[in-house]
């Protein structure tokens, strides 16, 4: 089995709607998306995919998408504020959490035709989230403690 992982650096804002805490507030990130690929096999070049076609893919969906805008759920009222101004924000069903912006990216990697695994969203250099379809090491049975289903914000 082969893996490979590109890292692709964005800087974003977001707010958590229905959140009681400071990320209630607008604030950015400068984040780090972790897009994890694997095959059984390589390509005629011994690669599992070209790191560059791989950043050039991914790297231009977040710079078009993501980087340097507002990322909020479709029904926040700030929405209308950041239109008001003429710009555009990213809009999501779901809250603009960090788990839910890995998996958006994830869902979009997959859509590519690239052999995402993983989307690893790092929000601040010690925190990050992670969307992948495996099970994990406690799903597993391997007799770890399950993952925690929440965690603390900073700004």
């Amino acid at each position: 089995m082969y893996e490979i992982v590109k890292r692709v650096e964005f800087s974003f804002a977001h707010r958590l709607v229905n959140y009681d805490g400071k990320c209630n507030r607008p604030h950015g990130h400068n984040g780090v998306a972790e897009v994890t690929l694997r095959s059984d096999t390589l390509n005629e070049l011994g690669m599992v995919e070209d790191f560059g076609a791989v950043g050039d893919a991914v790297g231009g969906w977040i710079d078009e998408n993501l980087d340097h805008r507002m990322i909020l759920r479709n029904d926040d009222p700030f929405v209308a504020a950041i239109e008001g101004l003429g710009q555009h924000a990213f809009l999501m069903d779901d809250e603009p959490t960090a788990e839910n912006i890995a998996k958006t990216i994830f869902e979009t990697v997959a859509d590519m035709g690239l052999p995402v695994v993983a989307i690893t969203l790092w929000e601040t250099p010690d925190s990050s989230a992670t969307y992948s379809l495996e099970k994990s090491r406690s799903e597993r049975g391997n007799g770890v403690s399950e993952r925690p289903t929440a965690s603390t914000r900073s700004p």
